[in-house]
């Protein structure tokens, strides 16, 4: 799709797609691994393994990956995106992207085999950014690869760091590197704040729209409801604080300002490569978040002492707040038995609202990994019976609501309906529930009604198990005149001839399974 005003590239749809490369998403983790480790990103690689550590599974079951950062330079302003991976990963993230409200143009250089293993993949790009580089109308250009570029070594490094004014940052975002799309939120995040924290370096950057804040910030760390930064900011006010910019920010001149700041709050604690950038610039990390009571109170103390603000000042501001929100929370109870799951990367906070609002909440997982940034809600959780999860698979989280058949499950699109099979209300996580405020008094009743009205349902789920009871599961699901022959044996007998020709095929697996 050309940029505005540009007939940058050719159109998708001729494109050809690799034919014989082995590459794409169909060709597994483990052969796009080695083909790129072969073409020299070895470094790029063993970095997202270190920031991104995957854990005892291979990988969470998440939509693509580079969703996350596509999503994060298309809600900036005076930013403009480009693509770079088989012309079918690019339909299907431009698609989502726009089901999202990104109302911004996606830009995509196509390729085949003999552009993509000659090289001329790599000028293409190169000159699609000349031709998008107009200091009029843009900041920077976000160039990301996908799997395939990436795997084949197309080296976005090389590209100038900036034209005509306009900056360019190249990123590769591989679903093999990469785990989540919330963690390649952070990718992107990172590298911009690296950027932005070296011109800041050389002299003198733009202002924030409304100028500089006159007093000491706190930038926020995480995407979050459009509310709760306000209320973090009336919670800071009295401590001789403000709000700073929130990362992701909008606008490139909001990462000047947000590296600019007395500490950071990790609210989302996973942006590894962004708190790394802001540990660069010298500025303190603060963990967790003010969910609840008991969230509130000791992330106050610890932005206290983040910031030198004196004990005195720090105790009259949690007197201020903590009776409110201890309020908050009696006035919206929840009662009952809660499964938690997502990818969001809030899933503790969340939990932690839910069980001082009164829920029983036996299990929470997350496809995040475990960082020093939420052990405080972890050591919290635990303390109080939850079993927490990183790394969560779709297996576990399934399992969880499978184990304590809780009266609500809250979860991904596939943890829902599996609940909803076993006529147990379910949630969606992402449009439901972190899509709510979280922080301070406002987050402290939120969730209830919600929550508690999904709960109410219970006896709805009963009727209608009930009245579909006998239209059968699997091949025998619908209405039927004479049931359909189980054909279960058949499967399984074709799946281990099909298992043992794949040995048989496999020395290494032969002398495995030897072994």
């Amino acid at each position: 799709m050309p940029a505005p005003g540009e007939s940058m590239t050719k159109s998708p749809s001729n494109a050809p797609s690799p034919e014989g490369d082995g590459l794409g998403c169909h060709g597994g983790q483990a052969e796009m691994r080695a083909a790129a480790e072969k073409a020299g990103q070895s470094e790029i690689l063993d970095r997202y393994a270190a920031d991104y550590p995957k854990g005892p599974h291979d990988q969470p079951q998440s939509m693509c990956p580079a969703f996350g950062s596509l999503r994060v330079g298309l809600r900036m302003r005076r930013t403009a995106t480009v693509l770079s991976g088989s012309a079918c990963c690019v339909y299907g993230l431009s698609f989502v992207s726009h089901f999202y409200g990104a109302r911004r143009t996606v830009g995509y250089v196509p390729f085949d085999s003999e552009t993509l293993v000659t090289g001329k993949l790599f000028e293409d790009i190169r000159e699609a950014v000349h031709k998008l580089a107009d200091p009029e109308k843009y900041d920077a250009v976000i160039v990301t690869n996908l799997c395939v570029p990436t795997a084949s070594g197309v080296p976005l490094r090389l590209l100038p760091k900036e034209i005509n004014g306009v900056r360019i940052i190249g990123i590769d975002v591989p679903g093999f590197g990469v785990p989540t799309h919330a963690e390649a939120k952070d990718v992107l995040s990172g590298a911009m704040l690296r950027y932005a924290r070296t011109e800041a370096e050389l002299g003198p950057v733009q202002a924030p729209r409304g100028g500089p804040s006159d007093k000491p910030t706190v930038t926020l760390l995480g995407e979050m409801f459009p509310a709760d930064p306000v209320g973090l900011g009336m919670m800071l006010e009295p401590l001789g604080l403000a709000a700073g910019p929130v990362v992701p920010t909008r606008e490139w001149r909001e990462l000047y300002a947000a590296l600019d700041c007395a500490a950071v709050a990790a609210l989302h604690p996973f942006y590894t490569a962004s708190i790394r950038e802001f540990q660069e610039a010298g500025r303190p990390i603060v963990g967790s978040a003010p969910v609840g009571h008991d969230g509130t109170a000791a992330w106050l103390d610890a932005i206290g002492e983040a910031c030198g603000i004196s004990r005195d000042c720090v105790d009259q501001t949690k007197n201020r707040f903590l009776p409110m929100i201890k309020g908050a929370l009696a006035n919206a109870p929840i009662k009952g038995r809660v499964t938690l799951s997502g990818y969001e990367g809030s899933e503790l906070l969340v939990a932690r609202l839910l069980l001082e609002s009164g829920a029983d909440v036996p299990y929470v997982g997350t496809a995040c990994p475990k960082t020093p940034y939420s052990a405080a809600d972890r050591d919290w959780l635990e303390a109080r019976g939850v079993h927490v999860e990183y790394r969560a698979s779709l297996e576990k989280d399934i399992a969880a609501v499978e184990e304590f058949r809780p009266d609500l499950a809250i979860g991904t699109t596939p943890v829902v309906q599996k609940a909803k099979e076993m006529a147990i209300p379910g949630l969606y996580f992402t449009n439901l529930i972190s899509a709510r405020p979280l922080f301070g008094v406002a987050g402290a009743g939120s969730l209830a009604q919600v929550v508690n009205a999904a709960i109410g349902n219970k006896a709805r789920f009963d009727e209608m198990r009930e009245f579909f009871e006998g239209v059968g599961h699997g091949d025998t699901a619908g209405l039927w005149e004479e049931i359909p022959a189980d054909h279960s044996d058949f499967r399984r007998k074709e799946l281990a001839k099909a298992e043992k020709a794949r040995k048989a095929a496999d020395p290494k697996r032969v002398a495995e399974s030897v072994v």
